[in-house]
């Protein structure tokens, strides 16, 4: 099949200047690229169509012999077709191979910069994981931390050089962090060997840094924990993250909030819960319990005849939100304790409590009662 023209490919008239014919093959790439079109054998194939005619095209020299000759005067068999499928093999991506284009379309460069102009890399953001109790949890708190980050260096501000001195602009890539290879009519730029993709090189580098531009330090740093916060919860502190690369911006520093298990509480969601023992006597006969809460100790009424299980809700008593709304509500959860290590006379008296109820069963303890009746007819069934 006869190649089409390389103009018709991206679109362009053949007098398009070099900048509308880049942007017009990063429309293609950001349409056809493999990265966006995975085991898409014709998105691929338009893709690479696409990438030899900007090869051609973005050439002065190759465009004006394809102006001329047509397909015939940048030859094909020079290698252009070898090394365009070779572009597809397995590793690194075209964003990898080709920064100049594909840098700014599918986010291969790290920092800004270009040009002349040394490159300037944001810093990392770093974790910081911060263990507190139920109560600084609900109410908010303000606690130091140490954490451990690259800073700028003093001495020699970030530069790396050696004070007094200055970086000089690389002579391998002249400041543009790229190189750019040859390779018959394939033309591949990447980083520069020398200067690591920064545009500048140090002749003296800096005694503290090693012209690094940055040492490892602790810093201790004031966190606000606002009230309410809950596990998973995270608050961001801006520019407190390590400090970028040659004079770079700093990351972030995300505190992650992980509260700890309560003696007494749990909290889910805005309300808290808790586990309230009570004894058969207060079951019973009902009565008043003072149960604690993150406010101080409230009374709780207790009706006769309740039962293991029941839910009582103390309305206004759980949590308030981080991000607002309503108080929670503290959810308690009777569990009627029976006695241990009872002395003669109490077992006595309980024995003796026992045989008056058992009297008059039904009365009683209804649910003991329909359970061993159905139990009977249980055992009745399959006899039968």
């Amino acid at each position: 099949m006869a190649k089409r023209d390389y103009y018709e490919v991206l679109g362009v008239a053949k007098n398009a200047s070099e900048a509308e014919i880049k942007k017009a093959f990063k429309r293609m790439a950001m349409k056809f690229h493999p990265d966006r079109n995975p085991d898409n054998k014709e998105a691929e194939g338009k893709f690479k169509e696409a990438k030899e005619a900007y090869d051609i095209l973005s050439d002065a020299q190759k465009r004006a012999a394809y102006d001329q000759f047509g397909h015939a005067g940048v030859d094909p068999s020079a290698g252009m077709g070898g090394a365009g499928a070779a572009g597809f093999g397995g590793g690194a991506s075209f964003s990898d191979i080709f920064g100049d284009v594909f840098g700014d379309i599918f986010g291969g460069s790290r920092g800004g910069g270009g040009g002349g102009g040394q490159r300037v890399y944001r810093g990392a953001d770093l974790r910081y994981n911060l263990d507190l109790n139920l109560e600084e949890a609900v109410r908010g708190t303000s606690v130091n931390i140490r954490v451990p980050t690259q800073v700028v260096c003093e001495e020699c501000g970030g530069s790396g050089a050696r004070k007094g001195t200055s970086a000089t602009t690389c002579a391998t890539c002249g400041g543009h962090g790229q190189v750019r290879m040859q390779q018959g009519f394939f033309s591949l730029q990447q980083t520069c060997p020398r200067c690591h993709g920064s545009g500048k090189t140090i002749s003296d580098p800096c005694n503290a840094c090693h012209g690094q531009g940055r040492v490892q330090k602790h810093k201790t740093l004031s966190v606000k924990v606002p009230a309410g916060v809950d596990n998973g919860d995270r608050i961001r502190l801006s520019g407190e993250g390590e400090a970028g690369e040659a004079g770079g911006p700093a990351g972030d520093l995300y505190v992650h909030i992980n509260v700890r298990e309560h003696t007494i509480f749990t909290r889910d969601d805005n309300n808290l819960y808790c586990e309230v023992p009570i004894s058969i006597a207060t079951a019973s006969l009902g009565g008043e319990l003072d149960v604690p809460t993150l406010e101080g100790r409230v009374k709780l009424k207790i009706p006769a005849e309740s039962q293991t299980g029941q839910m009582f809700r103390l309305r206004g008593k759980g949590v308030k939100s981080v991000r607002g709304g309503s108080v929670g509500d503290l959810m308690c959860r009777i569990v009627i304790e029976t006695p241990v290590k009872l002395t003669k006379k109490q077992k006595e008296l309980l024995q003796e409590f026992e045989k008056s109820l058992i009297e008059d069963s039904v009365e009683h303890s209804p649910r003991a009662t329909t359970w061993f009746d159905g139990v009977k007819r249980f055992f009745e069934d399959m006899r039968s």
